[in-house]
């Protein structure tokens, strides 16, 4: 379930180039590498097997709770986090196993003046299936991504990505990802559900669970569907077309602008990669 990181200790003597081959063998979405740090008590540095991002939220998660569990953060329940989206704070709290909550940056917003009708195509669906009611923009709590509202939750299983049609759309930021959604979910207790499409740049299709995206989507949900300038608790759901059936808790301030996201992690299993 969820969604995999790959989380490299003891990399501080590799170069970047070396930590881009690592990802490229390790082959995840994202693969982080928790570095010293002189600005922040810990550094992460992300990437994809095909380039560095600024912040990924699952990949952060992934390391937190690798860095915890090894005792190498001793008795720390919060500290703060160098990337290249800024020093964000992080907590730690107990409620049924161990859960990090990791502050992301402020939201931005782009409008994006690209077809409605290639964007759909290049999705597998028709231009009937955008709601049209809400806007398309470009979103980023970190990571920039297109976010796309559709109608029906029914659309998603329709969806089949066309990834190197997306840099020709999205004329304004050809290195974005897309990530569709609805106020539809299968979880009776969440209130959005998603997918999300990677930049053909990035070297994957898809990404099962995505905490910059859903954090955005948070900010998103305050600022065009709640407008009612209120803190939010929001729960977003994503994977589950794809057999992941993930979750991120998404806080948002009364004023939209401070978009906290909640998650946890699991150990999965340790493997070598050797680069040239």
């Amino acid at each position: 379930m969820g969604n995999p990181a790959g989380v490299v200790l003891g990399g501080e003597a590799l170069t970047e180039e070396q930590m881009q081959k690592v990802a490229e063998r390790v082959g995840f979405n994202e693969t982080a590498f928790p570095l010293s740090s002189d600005q922040a008590d810990l550094k992460i540095a992300f990437f994809t097997p095909g380039h560095e991002i600024n912040l990924c939220g699952h990949a952060t998660m992934a390391t937190l709770y690798a860095l915890k569990t090894r005792g190498l953060l001793h008795e720390k329940s919060s500290l703060t986090l160098e990337t290249k989206a800024g020093i964000l704070p992080i907590r730690f709290h107990s409620k049924d196993g161990l859960y990090m909550t990791m502050r992301q940056a402020a939201p931005q917003f782009q409008p994006f003046n690209g077809s409605l009708k290639e964007l759909a195509d290049a999705m597998g669906l028709q231009e009937s299936d955008i709601a049209t009611e809400l806007p398309t923009v470009y979103g980023s709590t970190g990571t920039w991504t297109l976010l796309i509202p559709v109608k029906r939750l029914e659309a998603f299983k329709r969806m089949v990505p066309d990834n190197n049609r997306f840099p020709s759309i999205l004329k304004e930021m050809p290195k974005a990802s897309i990530h569709p959604f609805c106020l539809e979910t299968y979880d009776v207790n969440a209130h959005m559900h998603a997918r999300h499409f990677s930049s053909p740049y990035s070297g994957t299709i898809e990404d099962p669970v995505t905490g910059t995206a859903s954090g955005v989507m948070g900010a998103y949900y305050a600022r065009y569907i709640n407008k009612q300038n209120a803190p939010l608790e929001l729960l977003i759901e994503q994977g589950q077309e794809i057999g992941r059936n993930g979750r991120v808790g998404v806080s948002v301030s009364e004023d939209g602008n401070v978009i906290e996201v909640t998650g946890n992690a699991v150990y999965v299993k340790e493997f070598e990669v050797t680069i040239d």
